[in-house]
């Protein structure tokens, strides 16, 4: 237990480094389409689904209609409705065919990503670089984290969508009582 302030400070050097590097383009465009869609559906696989899912839970509180794909109330995307994937690896077969049907549809979608060149990333209307550690990366060789396999990836996709909530309630003049109102009381 004696490495808790050395794993501490290195994992938030690290953290740190790579949102440093994400591009306020990409994120000035996410934070537009999420204000502009009418439905918003999020989805990402593993450790990456709950950090979407936490994302999820946020764009409720700040009052947008807002669901998980896979969960059986999530609606119909169209035209004018947003799809939020997680693909730290760039791609993953499942989300990869989530993307296909939704821009099938109509629907726009976004690709949170630290392999831009993955067939999924590629393929999304719009991405998001967070240049972290994924399993796709994570061998000996070529680890570069303290923390294990994707570890990292998910910990930054966590930071970086707490950081569009709070520039989100920052654009929309919102408040963490506004959002507290809308919180369940059904825990």
């Amino acid at each position: 237990m004696n490495n808790i302030k050395e794993y501490s400070d290195k994992i938030n050097e690290e953290v740190t480094a790579v949102l440093s590097k994400v591009d306020l383009e990409e994120t000035k465009t996410f934070l537009d389409l999420i204000q502009g869609a009418r439905k918003i559906a999020l989805y990402g696989g593993g450790r990456e689904g709950l950090m979407i899912r936490a994302l999820a839970m946020r764009l409720f509180h700040l009052g947008y209609e807002v669901s998980v794909a896979g969960d059986m109330t999530a609606p119909f995307l169209t035209t004018g409705d947003l799809l939020i994937l997680s693909v730290g690896p760039g791609y993953v077969s499942t989300i990869d065919a989530l993307r296909s049907v939704a821009q099938r549809d109509g629907a726009t979608v976004v690709c949170l990503t630290a392999q831009p060149d993955g067939k999924t990333a590629r393929a999304a209307d719009k991405i998001v670089y967070l240049p972290a550690q994924t399993m796709a990366d994570d061998s000996e060789s070529k680890a570069t984290s303290v923390l294990p396999m994707g570890s990292l990836y998910e910990l930054v996709l966590f930071v970086f969508n707490e950081i569009v909530v709070l520039e989100l309630l920052k654009r929309t003049g919102k408040t963490f009582g506004e959002a507290r109102d809308r919180h369940t009381n059904l825990e």
